[in-house]
């Protein structure tokens, strides 16, 4: 990454350093009793303390926190007892042409796409196709190394102790990416299984398994048992021509315009384009069950390694915090997990420079807030906005934007 990279994510968490993580409270309402799209003054959404929320007060909220950290375009979803309750998008998804952000606004999934690739390897793992604790040497037809992708790890017998779980809990001992290596070589930088350490590599490698082992299509894959089954007809691994009328422009820090990147390779560590419609009914439907067995989706939300680094990123980093221990925040399959004061939780970002996501769901009451943006600066904002929706949840803000020193460039 070149200097201009370094600077931008260090006023990124200028930024997260000085948002409040403490809301500024919401006036008390009525329990809710309207429909889910009802008038103004009707609530829509109840928090875990009681109170209950219109939609006048969420747009209030939500332009508010936009206007004061400038953030052009923000899509927003609730989703409560496991339905959407309320999905609204603000601002603008092209300040040039002075177009609105909308609902079925296609716009960059990032890292979320990781929970979906779960998911889907999870219906795998259901029909026996594949199994979580079998060494991948189990399906690839010749050793890893001897695949040119991976003719780094010749020499280190290392990679023959992962397995499917392993590198979906992020416990690969790799690196985010090899580009990030001063040589650009894949290496491991600790014993598989023995600690967290995100890494897009890992679910890179999971997806070359499943399409150089067993010969599946994985962006198929993922359009027939997750895209299609949840009706998200402006969603994909790949890019579609017709997500152009209707495509949000990414933002940096600075503002500074980025047009939509047309990924034309399936990746399973992030190349999935969606809307915030179609992202809240996959959602929603994980947390009523939809898609998997209850038994898959249990070893989803499993702690599969208690995670004691003091921030996400850089995800290396010797540096821990006993903090963790508090919220028993742990590696699930596909997300990260955590204890608040409603019980079991989880949460999972997406980011580039010109994106900002975050997912953040709770178990019981199968609540979520879901924000996804096309600028960076919105996660400045990230903190109060879920706090205000949900309650105080205790969700490690510290660890996942590293409120307190700045970390090098990430994608994730």
């Amino acid at each position: 990454m070149n200097n201009g990279a370094w600077n931008m994510f260090a006023a990124i968490i200028a930024l997260l350093v000085v948002a409040p993580l403490v809301v500024r409270p919401l006036s008390a309402a009525a329990p809710v009793t309207g429909p889910a799209d009802g008038a103004e003054g009707d609530p829509v959404i109840q928090r875990f303390d009681g109170r209950a929320l219109t939609p006048r007060q969420i747009d209030v909220e939500v332009e508010r926190l936009m206007a004061k950290e400038r953030v052009p375009g923000l899509a927003l979803a609730l989703i409560q007892d496991g339905r959407p309750a309320h999905v609204k998008a603000y601002g603008l998804r092209s300040v040039e042409k002075n177009l609105p952000l909308e609902t079925d606004t296609v716009m960059y999934g990032a890292s979320l796409t990781k929970l979906a690739f779960a998911c889907m390897v999870m219906q795998l793992v259901d029909e026996n196709t594949l199994k979580l604790d079998e060494p991948i040497t189990t399906y690839l037809k010749q050793p890893l190394p001897d695949y040119p992708k991976y003719a780094d790890l010749a020499g280190d017998a290392r990679w023959k102790s992962l397995t499917p779980r392993i590198l979906m809990s992020h416990t690969s001992g790799f690196p985010n990416f090899r580009f990030l290596n001063p040589d650009g070589k894949l290496d491991f930088k600790f014993d598989p299984g023995t600690r967290y350490a995100y890494t897009g590599e890992g679910i890179n490698l999971l997806q070359f398994v499943l399409e150089s082992g067993l010969g599946l299509d994985v962006g198929k894959e993922m359009q027939r048992r997750v895209f299609d089954r949840f009706a998200m007809t402006r969603t994909g691994m790949t890019w579609r021509d017709d997500f152009a009328p209707n495509l949000a422009n990414g933002y940096d820090i600075d503002g500074k315009v980025e047009g939509h990147h047309r990924r034309e390779n399936v990746r399973a560590a992030g190349s999935m384009d969606t809307t915030i419609a179609d992202y809240a009914m996959f959602l929603a439907g994980f947390m009523r069950g939809e898609g998997m067995s209850a038994a898959a989706r249990a070893e989803m939300l499993r702690p599969q390694i208690a995670i004691t680094s003091a921030h996400q990123f850089p995800t290396l980093a010797a540096a821990v915090n006993l903090a963790n221990r508090d919220v028993k925040l742990s590696a699930g399959l596909g997300s990260v997990l955590f204890e608040g004061p409603y019980g079991p939780a989880f949460f999972k970002g997406g980011h580039d420079d010109w994106t900002g996501n975050m997912a953040v769901c709770v178990e019981s009451r199968k609540s979520c807030v879901l924000l996804l943006s096309n600028s960076v600066r919105a996660e400045a904002i990230y903190p109060s906005l879920v706090e205000s929706f949900l309650g105080g949840t205790k969700l490690p803000w510290y660890w996942e934007y590293n409120t307190e020193t700045p970390p090098p460039p990430r994608t994730g």
